[in-house]
């Protein structure tokens, strides 16, 4: 039976060398129909399928069949070898992309065999692919110590991790450094990253492909490209770059679930491709699939802890969603990590607003505000924004020096005037409000709220109605979709006794608001019911 086995082989070897996969399956096949309880004629069978399942120039799906096989021959194989068995179990689950399933069978591999580095490797593949980045380096680790010489792709591995990881961390630059150098000094011995290595040499025979793609999107647009890159993926199901082009041209298109579907492919591939995280982020936010975006951003965080844009994103993500704590929490983080004074100010800004606007914590934005201000004093709107959160507090004192320091920077700053504007109408001070107004007419000709402002102003305070309607008529003209600038129009206009005009102004007021929510509906209400009493 052994020499019949033998011959067998051969005979399989022959056919893969001819690069003929189907026939030497076929002779497998046959063979098992007179030897079915032959553990290695099905363990062969299912090598061949999963050879077949992971040729990166075919798309076809082979891995229930080398799932099957593997099972059926685990039931009749002696027990040295069940181990190897459990092994190749494990790596077909990990292609399958049950990953749960594959560590299950890769943990039986070491406990029937503690020294087999190959399962160790395997994991920390697996581990990198559920983001668990600390169990990923764990095995790695074991596998290189269990096979010091063939460990070439588990010091690659460890590079990886510790290059992406390495962001301000000059430790993890040094330990990657170190990994990458090993990789490359025991690649000789070993087969699997010999192979991966051939593998990304296959690829360069793409880069025309690449080229003519590229050409393509300069002069006939994406669409002619999309169908370059489809057809090259189907050619090399493998290749990476591929993916994240498809992608991002599906993007450009708006296919943001078809781009999704790319980026997601790429990832499975190398789930340590950065920029692919970046644009499925993106991808998500395009959608307004929010959850997956915070979700997809989590894991970047996990893989580089210490990129503040990471959690300046997720940050303005959970803002949107109405997690506040979350918000703040990712603000702060990114300003710890403060990469420039200028990026790190306008994060510290955006905390302000968030503490000012969402949390009615005038202190910490008013601290938050100072913050910017120490990094770049030179930024008008810190001035702003300051200012505001002082008038909030009713501190009228301090929001007016900073206001008129804000002027000594921006003498000309229509919206420091129009604020000014609104601090002195606050104090009462109505000559010093209209005068601020004035000057922020004077310097912006279109600004819609001063004109708005100025107009209550002459309205409520001084009725003056005629120069209060041309105020309001200027502010809606500035701004179409003012509504509250058309609500106060038509109480100007009701009070001239055109019922029938502020009755339409009010309906238009109603109508805008609706979508900007700037007035509460019930005082547009009970204005037009008013005017027909």
């Amino acid at each position: 039976m052994k020499n019949n086995t033998k011959v067998i082989e051969k005979k399989i070897n022959k056919e893969l060398k001819g690069g003929n996969v189907k026939s030497a399956i076929a002779l497998c096949q046959l063979e098992i129909q007179s030897d079915p309880t032959n553990a290695n004629l099905h363990l062969r069978l299912g090598d061949l399928y999963m050879a077949w399942h992971l040729d990166i120039y075919t798309s076809c799906q082979y891995i229930d069949e080398a799932i099957k096989e593997y099972n059926i021959a685990l039931e009749s194989c002696s027990e040295d070898i069940e181990y190897e068995i459990y092994y190749k179990i494990g790596l077909a689950q990990f292609y399958k992309g049950d990953l749960d399933k594959a560590i299950n069978y890769f943990d039986k591999t070491v406990t029937k065999n503690e020294k087999y580095a190959k399962a160790y490797y395997m994991l920390a593949e697996a581990y990198t692919k559920k983001a668990r980045f600390l169990d990923a380096e764990v095995n790695a680790k074991k596998a290189i110590k269990y096979s010091p010489l063939a460990s070439s792709c588990a010091h690659y591995l460890l590079h990886s991790l510790y290059e992406v990881s390495s962001f301000r961390i000059f430790k993890n630059k040094i330990k990657s450094t170190y990994e990458y150098f090993m990789s490359v000094l025991t690649l000789p011995f070993d087969a699997e990253a010999i192979k991966k290595v051939r593998e990304s040499l296959s690829y360069l025979k793409f880069l025309p492909i690449l080229l003519k793609g590229y050409i393509q999107v300069q002069t006939k647009g994406l669409d002619g490209a999309l169908d370059i890159y489809i057809n090259a993926v189907e050619k090399a199901p493998g290749f990476v770059p591929l993916y994240c082009l498809l992608g991002d041209i599906y993007s450009s298109l708006g296919q943001f679930e078809n781009a999704i579907t790319e980026y997601r492919m790429a990832i499975w591939l190398d789930n340590l491709n950065i920029p692919a995280y970046r644009h499925l982020c993106k991808a998500y936010e395009d959608l307004g699939d929010y959850e997956s975006a915070i979700e997809t951003y989590k894991k970047l965080i996990q893989i580089m802890p210490n990129m503040p844009e990471f959690h300046s994103n997720l940050a303005n993500i959970l803002y949107v969603k109405g997690d506040i704590e979350g918000a703040i929490s990712h603000f702060q983080t990114a300003v710890t990590l403060n990469p420039n004074k200028e990026w790190t100010s306008v994060i510290n800004q955006t905390l302000g607003y968030v503490f000012q606007e969402a949390k009615q914590d005038l202190d910490a934005a008013i601290t938050s505000y100072q913050s910017a201000y120490l990094l770049t004093p030179e930024d008008i709107d810190i001035y702003i924004n300051l200012g505001s959160a002082f008038y909030d507090k009713e501190d009228y004192e301090n929001a007016l020096a900073i206001y008129r320091n804000a002027l000594d920077l921006d003498p000309k700053n229509a919206k420091i005037h129009c604020n000014l504007g609104f601090l002195y109408w606050g104090k009462g001070d109505t000559d010093e409000a209209i005068r601020e107004y004035e000057l922020a007419i004077e310097f912006d000709k279109n600004y819609d709220i001063a004109y708005n402002n100025l107009g209550v102003i002459y309205l409520d305070d001084l009725g003056r109605v005629k120069e209060a309607m041309e105020m309001f008529k200027k502010s809606v003209e500035c701004n179409p979709n003012y509504a509250l600038a058309h609500f106060n129009l038509a109480r100007t206009i009701a009070i001239t006794g055109d019922k029938i005009e502020a009755a339409k102004l009010y309906q238009i007021s109603q109508d805008i608001n609706k979508v900007t929510h700037e007035i509460d509906p019930q005082d547009i209400t009970d204005k037009i019911n008013a005017l027909f009493d």
